[in-house]
């Protein structure tokens, strides 16, 4: 008797039609479509000042769909979440932050975030110069290097 078997249903969202692509820009262009709402916006608001921050920052999509802005090492992710844009910033602990846009992931000993939420004005300046920054920490230390046999 032949056994039959039923096809497994494949994910229509935009960010997995992107995924045919590869292209880590194209992966993230598909989330802020696929978000469609204040929190696409709000994404592509911080990813076009993240650019005009370090124009040659480069873009990934890593951890199971997470859109990845690096120079030297991680400047820092775009998370969505239901209520809230999280942008966390890899070695924030080490940046200063005058401003105070930090105000999330305050507890640890290398990480720093900002969670936008729903209507919040962005500090464009202050953004850009903490990626800047972020950008500028990663370039003044050494690539680690890998073990040999890794």
């Amino acid at each position: 008797m032949a056994k039959t078997t039923t096809p497994a249903k494949k994910s229509t969202s935009a960010a997995t039609k992107a995924k045919g692509a590869a292209s880590p820009s194209r992966l993230i262009d598909g989330r802020i479509k696929e978000l469609g709402d204040w929190r696409g916006e709000t994404l592509a608001h911080i990813r076009k000042l993240i650019h005009q921050a370090v124009p040659d920052v480069v873009e990934e999509w890593k951890w199971r769909g997470v859109p990845i802005w690096e120079h030297a090492g991680i400047i820092c992710t775009g998370e969505t979440y239901r209520d809230y844009v999280k942008t966390t910033f890899a070695k924030g602990a080490s940046l200063e932050d005058p401003s105070s846009l930090f105000n999330s992931s305050l507890e640890g000993n290398a990480r720093r975030a900002i969670d936008f939420h729903k209507g919040a004005k962005i500090d464009e300046k202050a953004f850009k110069a903490l990626v800047r920054a972020a950008a500028d920490l990663n370039a003044s230390k050494p690539a680690k290097k890998k073990s040999p046999g890794v």
